[in-house]
């Protein structure tokens, strides 16, 4: 007898072929038979012409932390993700020595825009090496499947201390960092991912380590990744980190490299288009180059306590060290106006802010006087009041003891050059983020909204060709075998959805957070149900009550 028979569904199996009618069956936490009548089984889901589809692989989340407390990796799996990959952008929580923890949750707080008090308080230390921390979420239980980068700016602290930060690492230190980046990928490391995006600052605006590597420090460490024969290598790119170069890791490793994050900038409109032509190119030449783009606009909700999308300027950074009534003072400064007006007016290259204040709106006014300036973007309130739009921003954060919380639509505003980009056939569907960024914005239900808006609502591609994407297509780029497809001998990750109407909620915040840190969360609509390793967890009105852990680290990967 199986232990779960789905019976009647349209199989859409991962492939990008079209669907199929029938039932599936799983035994064992494996997919038993795919297609025609299954036999009896324990558990019976009758799905009446529901699509059933594999479940998805996002892989570009930020989970490390929360998974030391939340094995869920709440409020993914109840949005049909069945495996998430961490690490990315080489912000992992692991190797990380005991007098560093401190300084690493301080970072994090920072540039994953995360709560320094829910980290003091949720997390769990029962680690300082890659696989003390891989045994610790094995021993402690996953939710979703899990595999893990090793991290460029936790392996940098861990052989340079407080000089990661600072300088560029001498030969012995990149020989050291190559000896730990081999040990991880041998201990079940899916790849190594790093950043060099500008925006990545820590504590205070002290660039995050992997900013200070050189070029030949990252080819030593890629190197090292590709010795074991496997591996991807996951970069987070900024401006002076060259397609050229990324191509040149891949012929020198033969191992695949994904680019993050080309986003469409309207103000740099044909950027991303230029990165893919590149990739192309790659490609062409027999270099497995992709690039990660995301099915969402990039918005975010904050305050001038912690304006995150203006911390890859440079002259910012005496706000970033300020702390209370100092960073008042600071945003008061007119030497600080005047340096950062000079910049804006000159910015180029990747920046989450690209200088436009119409996409900055007031979200909520902190004092009821000003409630007519909410929905008002900051461009026409400073053309009104005959002020440069950064005086008009500050000034009336001042005025309300920066508790303005105001919105940004930063990126990937305009569908149609997004479109372009998602139905590009060198990109890679991902960039949720889920686990950071917490206060700002929640793109966790980003496959929700591929499949709702993208699919259903602007035709863009087939749901076959959508379900793919998010997949199958993710396995093979990360080589993770037996997962995203549904085949016979496959692991039973699944997700039971309507496409009539499987759409992500609006986002809501909620104080569910170590310490009652609060962040924002969104649901599903539409989705029936979700399976890992062929136990359920997740039903139509959430998460499934009392559901066991079912996750797996995984720690095998294909070549």
């Amino acid at each position: 007898m199986h232990d779960l028979a789905i019976r009647d569904a349209v199989i859409y199996d991962g492939s990008g072929a079209p669907p199929a009618t029938g039932d599936l069956a799983v035994a064992g936490g494996r997919i038993v038979s795919v297609g025609g009548k299954a036999g009896a089984a324990r558990e019976q889901v009758r799905a009446d012409g529901l699509a059933l589809a594999p479940g998805i692989i996002d892989c570009h989340t930020h989970y490390d932390a929360q998974l030391t407390w939340d094995g869920w990796a709440q409020p993914s799996p109840a949005l049909g993700v069945t495996t998430v990959i961490i690490g990315n952008c080489g912000f992992a929580v692991a190797p990380c020595r005991a007098r560093d923890r401190d300084a690493m949750m301080r970072n994090l707080c920072n540039v994953e825009g995360m709560s320094l008090e829910a980290l003091r308080a949720g997390m769990r230390w029962g680690f300082e090496t890659f696989p003390e921390y891989l045994a610790l979420l094995e021993g402690r239980g996953v939710g979703p499947n899990v595999a893990a980068f090793c991290g460029h700016s936790a392996i940098r602290t861990w052989v340079m201390g407080e000089a990661a930060n600072e300088r560029a690492a001498r030969a012995e230190e990149v020989a050291a960092m190559a000896t730990l980046v081999r040990g991880a990928m041998a201990d079940g490391a899916v790849g190594f991912a790093t950043s060099t995006f500008e925006g990545h600052n820590g504590e205070g605006g002290v660039p995050m380590p992997s900013l200070l590597a050189e070029d030949g420090e990252l080819a030593a460490l890629v190197g090292a990744m590709g010795e074991s024969g496997g591996g991807t290598f996951m970069l987070t790119r900024g401006s002076r980190t060259t397609m050229p170069f990324l191509e040149s890791l891949a012929a020198q490793t033969g191992r695949p490299v994904v680019v993050a994050a080309l986003l469409h900038d309207h103000t740099r409109p044909d950027a991303a288009f230029a990165e893919f032509d590149a990739i192309a190119a790659a490609q062409a030449r027999g270099h497995e180059l992709y690039g990660q783009v995301s099915c969402c606009p990039l918005t975010m909700d904050f305050t001038l306590r912690n304006p995150y999308l203006m911390e890859s300027y440079r002259a910012w950074r005496p706000a970033m060290k300020a702390k209370g009534e100092a960073l008042a003072r600071v945003y008061a400064d007119g030497a600080f106006r005047t340096a950062m007006k000079a910049e804006l007016d000159r910015a180029q290259g990747l920046r989450a802010f690209t200088g436009d204040w119409s996409r900055i709106f007031v979200a909520r006014a902190a004092d009821p006087a000003h409630a007519a300036l909410e929905g008002r973007d900051v461009a026409s309130l400073a053309a009104e009041a005959g002020e440069h739009p950064l005086d008009r921003f500050l000034d009336l954060g001042l005025a309300e003891r920066l508790e303005t919380v105001f919105s940004s639509l930063l990126l990937n505003s305009d569908e149609d050059a997004v479109a372009r980009l998602l139905a590009d056939p060198h990109s890679t569907i991902a960039l949720s983020d889920a686990g950071a960024h917490l206060t700002f914005f929640c793109d966790a239900g980003f496959g929700l909204h591929l499949y709702g808006h993208w699919v259903r609502e602007r035709a863009l591609m087939p749901l076959e060709a959508a379900v793919h994407q998010l997949t199958a297509r993710q396995a093979a780029i990360y080589r993770i075998p037996d997962r995203g497809r549904l085949a016979v001998g496959a692991h039973a990750d699944l997700m039971l959805f309507d496409p009539a109407t499987i759409a992500r909620t609006a986002n809501r915040r909620v104080h569910d957070l170590p310490a009652g840190a609060s962040r924002l969360v969104c649901a599903a609509e539409g989705l029936h149900g979700v399976w890992v390793n062929g136990a359920r967890v997740a039903a139509g009105d959430g998460p499934a009550a009392g559901a066991p852990l079912p996750g797996r680290v995984i720690r095998r990967f294909e070549r």
